[in-house]
């Protein structure tokens, strides 16, 4: 240990803002470097370095175990590995990963061609384009109508500004375009003389649609559409059956939609229904009809149909529910499919166009996560469907429209083995302190004993109305194998059990977030899962703003907290309108700056302002020097600050991935190690031999 060094303290400079006459104080702002998001301050990097040094010295001495839980999880995934192929117009398309190889390669084969591989194309090589990089990811793909170019977006520093290049599939040449700064899906026009898309601008916002027409310089593409409002973010997608461009905006509570005519994108657009603040809506396109589901009437959504002359003028097709909340529609030629979730479980339902009578598609588990995989043709005779518990590895399978025969494709193969007669998994109703009641999905060996003697690993996120689903994860039975059990919080804040209870999350019902996830605890301590102190949690940008409002809470419930990227220095962003995300995120958080009541119950959850002189639990926290959605500061300065003020000596480590961005390290061997990484952590703190 006296190799080890002192945890690095990072310099404190009086800064002070006035907010409605309430005085902010920030002693650790220099640690935002002023021209950002080029980092070259020499104090500001001296000191992301001395942590990662920090970090790096403490975690060597676990290497051994990081190795193993790393050799494990990949033990677990089938190296040489494809998609289940899947017919798109002339040809069939699917990805595969070969031995050792971090990306995946893409390929397709004219439909009726050999299947010896003899007709196989490669059309996108990721290992190729990834050789030499320390971050690369693959962004939207695009395949022209005639089948003849490959449009394709690449970040190589994780800053999610993509470049886009096109392909000549015939000659594998790359066209002399480039599309740079690229944040959004690609759509050729319907002749494939173009591309249309959503820029990122200087403050990271998609507030355009932009046609680029092949030949030409990006600097001549032609604005479609330009969101005046800072706060929302443009869209783009296709209709169904491809014969409309579709330009969508909004924020998190209100959107607006217009139509372009794929084979006229310069045409006037057709603006389906002007927005109304709060009000969210999404269309596509069935002949003569759109079909709109909408929240207008009820938080769980209902759809409506409008003739395409007159879009406004809606009428109910499907009317909202109570229990059912209405998540996708997707439209075919000759029937359309509803997805939502009833009491938090997945449904999948069939529809017929006239009567609009649904058929359900019944799965056998009392807790899984379903819905409709990769079905980009418009006229089918089979749906492909995708099918996951906690206990089933993911499944693929054609479902027939015809007699509602299951054909499976594949199940996902666990190599090194698993044998899910060892497992259960429980799905309980947990009250929290104002009487509601979470649910949690837990997984857990059938000999796990109920006597509070075994560690938990508690996952919850609890934001955006993203809801945390009950699938299978192969990396969570490094620590399910080693007698912990896995538990997923259903908090409010995500949408897991409806829009409302993502309502019932946001804005000035925040801290119900919070509070759930603290009850679901305490609630899994009372039933015997285990005890105070022997629970390890984590969670990731808004997640990790849950885990820092958890540990300034209540710090005596955890034995381990994995901070990923995490969200935690909430007013002093939500007051900056500058940065990226800021205005268009102000109706999920509030707004600071104008509202003095936004501003007061944002200073009292803020993590990082609500650090306090008391015992912390061991903590990993990691950042993203090119993260544009949680910069790295916010981590760094939350570390910061609990280096200087709690009271305990238990180990607080920082770790800033230099070259990446908010999602970690790319490729599937790097962020395994992460995983891996994390893992040890857990298990070192909570005293677990590996």
């Amino acid at each position: 240990m006296n190799d080890i060094p002192r945890p690095p303290i990072a310099a404190q400079h009086p800064h002070q803002t006035i907010h409605h006459g309430r005085t902010l104080e920030d002693p650790w702002a220099w640690l935002r470097d002023p021209g950002y998001p080029d980092v070259t301050d020499p104090a500001v990097l001296d000191y992301l370095k001395a942590e990662n040094a920090y970090f790096e010295s403490h975690m060597a001495a676990k290497k051994p175990m990081v190795d193993a839980l790393f050799a494990e999880m990949k033990a677990r995934i089938k190296e040489e590995d494809r998609s289940v192929p899947q017919k798109d117009g002339a040809y069939v398309y699917w990805s595969s990963f070969e031995t050792g190889e971090q990306y995946r390669r893409h390929w397709r084969r004219r439909v009726g061609a050999p299947e010896d591989g003899s007709a196989d194309e490669l059309i996108v090589d990721e290992p190729a384009m990834a050789a030499g990089k320390d971050y690369f990811r693959l962004g939207g793909v695009a395949i022209s109508n005639d089948d003849r170019l490959l449009a394709y977006a690449v970040d190589d520093s994780g800053a999610e500004r993509y470049t886009v290049r096109i392909k000549d599939l015939a000659t594998g040449e790359i066209l002399p375009d480039v599309i740079p700064d690229v944040l959004s899906a690609l759509v050729w026009t319907q002749d494939d003389s173009g591309l249309v898309y959503a820029p990122a601008n200087a403050q990271w916002r998609t507030d355009r649609a932009m046609l680029h027409r092949l030949g030409t310089g990006a600097q001549e593409d032609v604005l479609l559409y330009h969101e005046k409002d800072e706060g929302f973010r443009v869209s783009v997608g296709l209709s169904a059956a491809e014969d409309w461009i579709i330009i969508a905006t909004g924020d998190h509570v209100t959107s607006e939609v217009r139509l372009l005519p794929a084979a006229d994108p310069q045409a006037a657009p057709v603006l389906v229904s002007a927005r109304v603040p709060e009000r969210e809506y999404d269309v596509d396109v069935h002949g003569e009809w759109l079909y709109i589901r909408t929240n207008d009437t009820h938080p769980n959504f209902r759809l409506v149909r409008a003739p395409l002359a007159a879009p406004d003028r809606w009428e109910e097709v499907l009317p909202p529910s109570d229990h059912f909340y209405l998540t996708d529609v997707s439209l075919f030629r000759d029937f359309y499919v509803t997805e939502g979730r009833k009491n938090g479980l997945d449904q999948i339902e069939i529809r017929d166009y006239a009567t609009h009578a649904a058929r359900r598609i019944d799965f056998p588990e009392a807790s899984y996560v379903a819905g409709l995989d990769d079905n980009p043709e418009y006229h089918v005779t089979k749906l492909r469907i995708s099918y996951e518990s906690m206990v089933t590895p993911d499944t693929v399978l054609d479902y027939s429209l015809a007699d509602g025969h299951r054909e499976i494709l594949k199940v996902q193969e666990i190599p090194s083995g698993f044998d899910p007669a060892l497992y259960t998994t429980d799905r309980l109703l947990i009250p929290a302190r104002d009487g509601t009641s979470i649910p949690v999905s837990i997984l857990h060996r059938r000999d796990f004993p109920m006597d509070g003697s075994r560690p938990l690993y508690l996952y919850g996120y609890g934001a955006y109305g993203i809801a945390i689903e009950p699938g299978f994860g192969t990396t969570r039975l490094s620590l399910v194998d080693r007698g912990f059990a896995f538990a997923i919080a259903h908090i409010r804040g995500g949408d897991d059990l409806g829009q409302q209870w993502y309502k019932d999350g946001k804005l000035e019902k925040r801290t119900n977030t919070f509070n759930d996830f603290v009850d679901v605890a305490k609630g899994l301590i009372a039933q015997g899962y285990t005890s105070a102190g022997r629970i390890a949690t984590s969670g990731g940008s808004a997640g990790g703003e849950l885990m820092g409002a958890i540990v300034n809470s209540d710090p005596e419930l955890w034995g381990a907290v994995v901070a990923h990227v995490p969200f935690v220095d909430v007013l002093n962003t939500m007051l900056d309108e500058t940065l990226p995300l800021t205005p268009g995120e102000w109706p999920e958080w509030g707004n600071p700056i104008e509202d003095a009541a936004a501003y007061d119950l944002i200073a009292s959850y803020s993590p990082y302002d609500n650090v306090k002189p008391q015992a912390y639990p061991p903590m990993l926290v990691t950042a993203g020097l090119n993260d544009p959605r949680v910069t790295y500061w916010e981590p760094a300065k939350w570390v910061a600050r609990l280096r200087a003020t709690k009271t305990d000596d238990h180990l607080l480590l920082l770790k800033t991935n230099m070259e990446a961005g908010h999602g970690g390290k790319s490729g599937r061997w790097e962020s395994l190690r992460e995983t891996a990484e994390e893992f040890a952590f857990i298990l070192w703190q909570l005293g677990v031999d590996a």
